[in-house]
Parts: C-alpha cells; sequence; structure tokens
C-alpha cells in the first residue's frame, strides 16, 4: 500500500484558490482492482484506495502516514508566477 502527498491543483473551470490551500494523502492501491469486461467498470473488494484524507500542511500528512507505516510519496507543486498587467498595456 503506498500513498500519494499532494496539494491539489486549481482546475480551468474555478477562478478562486481559496479551496486549494489543503495537502492530500491519498492511498493507491491498484493490484487488487478487478476488471469487469461487460460494463468497463474496475472493482474489487479492498476499499483502502477509495481513502482520501485532507491535512492542514505537507508536515501534518508526512507525521501521519510515518505513524501509520504507510510508504508514501511526496508530490511537489510548482508555484503560480501572477505577472500583473494592466488592460492599457494591450494597446501599447
Amino acid at each position: 500500500m503506498k500513498a500519494k502527498i499532494y496539494k491539489p491543483s486549481k482546475t480551468a473551470m474555478q477562478s478562486g484558490r481559496s479551496k486549494f490551500n489543503k495537502w492530500v494523502l491519498k492511498i493507491s492501491d491498484n493490484k487488487n482492482q478487478i476488471r469487469d469486461t461487460m460494463m468497463g467498470w474496475n472493482g474489487g473488494s479492498n476499499t483502502s484506495s477509495q481513502i482520501q484524507l485532507n491535512f492542514k500542511s505537507k508536515e501534518d500528512a508526512i507525521h501521519y502516514a510515518k505513524s501509520n507505516n504507510i510508504d508514501y510519496e511526496v508530490l511537489e507543486t510548482s508555484v503560480r508566477k501572477v505577472i500583473s498587467k494592466s488592460y492599457a498595456d494591450n494597446f501599447k
């Protein structure tokens, strides 16, 4: 069982960034999934891949993973660079 620790990115359909200040620990366990060939669905009896925990900081998520003996991988995020422009700059 391995977990990913990451900060979710903003989708293109959203303008605000207030919901994206948390870190997510998501457990991925793909080896126990069964593919249903008739319907095309993935299924299985192990529900650990459906777990997603939210934390206030990356350190809290790492501490939780270490204290529960969960192998983890931290995916770093890139910093958004905001270029402040004026509408009048389009006509210079």
